[in-house]
């Protein structure tokens, strides 16, 4: 009987949380009385896997029935104990939001917006995410939802503790299926109605084996499916697949009060991966903070031109790397594609160097729909 089915009461959902609770607990009770060795790693899958499920209980509740909780109102992210947070969203958006010296000054989601080169960049101050957020303690559900729909999360941190803050953030966002600056599996998983499981692989596998994939599936009642593993993935990888609704998510992690710490531990932070140093105080570093957001987001300006005239620089197009042409139209009108017949293309350095000529430079370059824009291109559209 699943959680979803064994309570039907008005109260369904606490209690359907709270036995996910209970259960939960005695799984990791089990998992650290368990000795890792080749015998017990089968064990361990089935334990692994049934605490994924029961993580997704607590945090992702299938059931709707019951009273209706309460959340955020926003739909974009980022988020830890105060540390600077409050004071870094009223620099860089000039919101006003509470600041103070102690922990925790954010009760709810203050929304701000970041003009950057002529983009805008929404910034979410979220309450600070506390231990066993995971579990559902504090705010830890709203956080966690609003954090899953991010495009970049930004982990504020105190340069004057110790990385511990860190270590034990990242642990609470894994649990709950937010993998940081990782990328996909990739695996091939497709489910099936008979035929029993085939499992193939590309890759010597190292780390886990057909009968650990094989009992993974039975504790999640899948006896039919094609797997195809290409690359040399562990258990925990193997389960994030089965489940399917893990996000991979770009984080930058920015130290803030470096300016109550030594010149070494600062470039010893500065150096860490992902990672920049500022001061939210005194104003140090937050230009280079916006450069970073803008290069962890993976974004392109894209700038358009008529014939002509001179490049609009002041309203740029905002795109995902690898956009194309066809997304540059879409970004100006929907209309364009079916009457487009060719685009010039040329970066704004080149025709920034021809000073104020109003055509286009000649190493312009005649493109289709299918080519890849890059940073600061501009682009004049002709149509028929």
């Amino acid at each position: 009987m699943g959680l979803t089915e064994k309570f039907s009461d008005p109260d369904q959902g606490d209690r359907r949380c709270a036995f996910a609770s209970y259960s939960f607990g005695l799984l990791e009770e089990e998992m650290a009385r368990t000795q890792k060795n080749k015998a017990t790693e089968y064990h361990l899958g089935l334990l692994k896997a049934k605490l994924a499920r029961y993580r997704a209980e607590l945090l992702e509740p299938t059931s709707k029935s019951g009273p209706a909780g309460q959340g955020f109102d926003v739909q974009k992210s980022g988020g830890f104990p105060s540390v600077g947070k409050s004071t870094l969203l009223s620099k860089t958006t000039h919101t006003a939001s509470v600041a103070a010296a102690y922990e925790f000054t954010t009760l709810t989601a203050i929304p701000g917006v970041i003009e950057y080169s002529g983009a805008r960049i929404q910034l979410l101050d979220l309450p600070g995410i506390v231990e066993r957020a995971s579990q559902g303690r504090g705010r830890g559900r709203q956080v966690v939802a609003v954090a899953k729909t991010a495009d970049l999360i930004i982990i504020m941190l105190d340069a004057t503790k110790s990385q511990e803050q860190r270590r034990l953030l990242e642990i609470e966002l894994d649990s709950v299926g937010i993998r940081l600056n990782k990328s996909r599996p990739d695996v091939v998983f497709k489910k099936k109605t008979t035929g029993g499981i085939t499992l193939n692989n590309t890759v010597k596998l190292t780390k886990i084996d057909e009968k650990t994939i094989r009992t993974v599936l039975a504790g999640y009642k899948i006896h039919n499916c094609d797997v195809m593993i290409r690359e040399d993935i562990t258990i925990d990888e193997f389960i994030d697949v089965l489940i399917g609704t893990r996000k991979y998510l770009p984080c930058l992690y920015v130290y803030n009060k470096v300016d109550s710490i030594s010149l070494e531990q600062v470039d010893k932070l500065a150096r860490e991966p992902h990672s920049i140093a500022i001061s939210c105080e005194v104003g140090l570093n937050l230009d280079g903070l916006l450069d970073r957001i803008w290069e962890e987001l993976g974004l392109v300006k894209v700038y358009t031109k008529k014939r002509g005239e001179h490049p609009d620089l002041s309203d740029p197009i905002c795109l995902r790397k690898g956009a194309t042409i066809v997304d540059v139209c879409n970004g100006i009108h929907r209309s364009l594609v079916p009457k487009f017949r060719y685009a010039l293309v040329c970066q704004i350095s080149l025709i920034q160097y021809r000073g104020r000529s109003s055509k286009f430079n000649p190493h312009a370059q005649k493109v289709g729909l299918t080519h890849v824009v890059q940073d600061e291109d501009v682009v004049s559209i002709f149509t028929k």
